[in-house]
């Protein structure tokens, strides 16, 4: 049977923190409806500014460049001293290989064997020299004429940075390397040695834009370096660090990407790190609202700003696609690890005919080979784990540790997220929203920093849907922090005292440091576990990776209140009309009008317009009505028989603009769920993107077909 995603009450979401009624509103009916700008650790909002590189560029760049392919080194006195090590016949060879390697041949020239030497120690001799002499070759042994000789053999150093192939070094090699660093000899020593740029992107996640641009600069996803991913169908800017990369190299992409700008260049001495921003800020457009009075609105959304919500982990958390990735950590966390591969392999709803197809060919046949033939490359777990059993047939262990650790360590992480939202969960059906009770823990004030521990990098780190980068490796960490010793039980005086509130509760993640509350939520995390056969005080296996007791463990706030929170209500009468404006929209009205590039202006044609639909079209994404053009910001609308959104009725509408700020791996969708009080899951069909049909009904006041589809009463 095919796996469908995870139900709200099935991860443990199932309370609110107000009793006001809610009402309805579309969620991302335009994915410019949700916009996010990271907040860097500063406390500043990244947003996209500029699209042009820097004027004046570094000087050693003017001077030096950054490509060496037109000067040749002399070796000449390293070569006279080879010879008198070697002899004057190897000597001319290797100065033969190397003038050939000068020449820019590097990609054809072969290896070269030199004389046999059955002396082991003179061989050790000749390895030394090449090692401090010629960097850019690598030396081995092979056979020599008969049983008792060997050569040394001389080639080209696929893996050496200042190797000038740009073709010669193999996928393998460089895979171990920290940087792709092709095209980047010679970086001038007084500029950092990465590029720090805004990625402004619409409709894309990280992962995917970031492919993008490599593919167009020719480097691999490990160059780049990012804080945290961002929503796909939304609208984002982030930070991005690039290594040695120049700034105009970038912003020449600019007029050849679609639904992303790189922007905001500047050199800097170190890459970005997941985990390393504040937060993000979220400008979130809901539309086709339906109350019983605007009073409804009003109240909802200042109690939003009041009171904050159950600072749950989002569906996100487990998985996208119905990958119910907290089933599948306890299965890991259990050791059974062909349960885990079958649940990693099994058919699931809702995924593209291909891979369904896929999935169900590997169910029905086993044939490990034949499913790799059709699967997408993209996705990294099953292929990962078909690849391991294709040379190991039955190693389901090793198949589930050949998937990269941050994805397999996110089965994990989702189980705790599981156990964590059920304990939230109790906690308020038992001792309410307002008051701390006995046995509930709280970061003691005078040592807290004030910044409770997160387990979690981004909102939207948890994508577990088979994309995979190395830069995410770490990016749910779990490990030693320094405030995890700061945390007390509530007791009697500090009741008394009231020095401590609801705001200051918090709730563990399980793991082998932490302390867990003295009071009944205590059990909530034994009897669940218990309940699926898991320890979590010990371990039924020994695989570190995949075991509770060898993960530190964290805390996470029990409610959160949104920072810097602004509400207001708007009026629309066109359904494809942009209601708020981007970072781009904003660039290209500073700019000075003439100097901004109308796409398809030649012939009356919008041809690259014309394919960013055809890519819409083609997309998974149901609710999908807008785009804009490269440079302008023109929008392109779809003919009303064919948007997704209902027809663009001239009846005036109510959207509700929302804006605030939380903190890293806070959920939007959360807040949006306490405001409206409606269910997240995709299966919910008046939060998230609604069908084209439900969508035109609200928007037409259409009640009768409202009521046919149980979306009111």
């Amino acid at each position: 049977m095919a796996m469908k995603t995870a139900e709200e009450h099935e991860v443990g979401i199932s309370c609110f923190i107000s009793d006001l009624p809610g009402f309805r509103g579309i969620l991302k009916q335009r994915y410019s409806d949700f916009i996010v700008n990271e907040v860097d650790r500063d406390g500043t909002v990244v947003q996209l500014s500029s699209l042009d590189a820097p004027q004046e560029e570094p000087e050693s760049f003017q001077e030096n460049g950054t490509n060496t392919s037109d000067n040749v080194v002399s070796y000449a006195s390293q070569i006279e001293s080879f010879k008198s090590l070697a002899g004057d016949s190897d000597a001319v060879l290797l100065e033969e290989f190397i003038n050939k390697i000068n020449a820019g041949g590097e990609d054809g020239v072969s290896p070269i064997v030199l004389s046999p030497d059955s002396d082991k120690s003179h061989r050790k001799a000749m390895h030394n020299f090449f090692k401090e002499n010629f960097k850019f070759l690598v030396t081995d042994v092979v056979d020599g004429p008969d049983a008792s000789s060997k050569c040394i053999r001389v080639r080209l150093n696929s893996a050496e940075p200042n190797n000038k192939g740009k073709n010669s070094k193999k996928r393998k090699e460089r895979g171990d390397k920290p940087f792709d660093s092709r095209g980047s000899e010679n970086w001038p020593k007084n500029v950092g040695k990465f590029l720090r740029f805004h990625l402004y992107k619409e409709n894309k996640d990280t992962h995917e834009a970031l492919g993008v641009i490599g593919n167009m600069l020719s480097v691999q996803p490990k160059s780049f370096g990012f804080a945290g991913t961002k929503d796909k169908r939304a609208v984002t800017t982030q930070r991005v660090t690039v290594y040695k990369q120049r700034a105009s190299r970038l912003a020449s992409l600019n007029k050849r990407l679609f639904g992303i700008k790189l922007g905001d260049f500047c050199y800097v001495k170190e890459g970005l790190c997941l985990g390393q921003l504040l937060g993000n800020r979220f400008t979130i457009t809901l539309r086709g609202i339906v109350a019983d009075s605007e009073d409804i609105i009003k109240a909802s959304a200042d109690a939003l700003g009041r009171h904050g919500f159950i600072n749950y982990f989002g569906l996100q958390r487990f998985g996208s696609g119905s990958l119910p990735t907290h089933l599948i950590g306890a299965a890991l966390l259990q050791g059974e690890w062909k349960l885990a591969v079958d649940m990693i392999l099994d058919p699931r709803d809702g995924e593209k005919s291909a891979i369904a197809k896929a999935r169900k060919y590997y169910k029905e046949s086993s044939d490990v080979v034949g499913t790799l033939k059709q699967l997408p490359r993209y996705l990294v777990a099953e292929r990962a784990v078909l690849q391991t059993l294709k040379t190991s047939p039955g190693n389901y262990l090793q198949a589930l540790k050949s998937i990269p650790r941050t994805l397999r360590m996110l089965y994990v992480h989702s189980y705790q997220s599981y156990l964590w939202n059920h304990a939230a969960s109790k906690r308020v059906q038992k001792y309410g929203t307002e008051n701390v009770v006995l046995g509930d823990l709280v970061y003691c004030k005078e040592n807290s920093t004030g910044k409770v521990t997160e387990s979690v990098g981004s909102e939207y780190a948890e994508d577990c849907s088979g994309r995979y980068d190395s830069n995410n490796e770490d990016e749910i960490s779990g490990e030693i922090h320094e405030e995890i010793d700061s945390v007390k039980v509530v007791d009697v005086e500090d009741l008394n005292s009231g020095y401590y509130t609801i705001d200051d509760v918090i709730l563990p993640m399980p793991g082998s440091r932490i302390k867990y509350p003295t009071n009944h939520i205590a059990n909530v995390y034994e009897d669940l576990a218990k309940k699926d056969g898991i320890s979590l005080t010990e371990s039924v296996h020994n695989v570190e990776d995949f075991s509770i007791t060898s993960i530190t463990g964290c805390y996470r706030r029990v409610f959160q209140k949104p920072i810097n929170f602004e509400w207001e209500l708007l009026t629309y009468s066109d359904s494809n009309k942009q209601l708020v404006e981007t970072d781009l929209d904003k660039v290209n009205k500073s700019k000075p009008m003439g100097t901004v590039k109308q796409m398809g202006a030649a012939n009356g044609k919008n041809e690259e317009a014309f394919d960013c639909i055809r890519e819409l079209e083609s997309s998974n994404d149901v609710v999908k009505v807008e785009n804009y053009s490269e440079i302008a910001g023109e929008e392109i609308k779809l003919p009303h028989d064919e948007s997704l959104s209902g027809s663009s009725s001239q009846d005036s509408q109510i959207a509700l603009k929302l804006s605030f700020t939380l903190p890293a791996s806070c959920y939007a969708t959360m807040a949006i769920r306490e405001l409206l009080k409606t269910s997240t899951s995709v299966s919910t069909p008046n939060l998230k993107s609604l069908l084209s049909v439900t969508t035109g009904a609200l928007i037409n006041h259409d009640w009768e077909k409202l009521l046919a589809l149980g979306i009111c009463t």
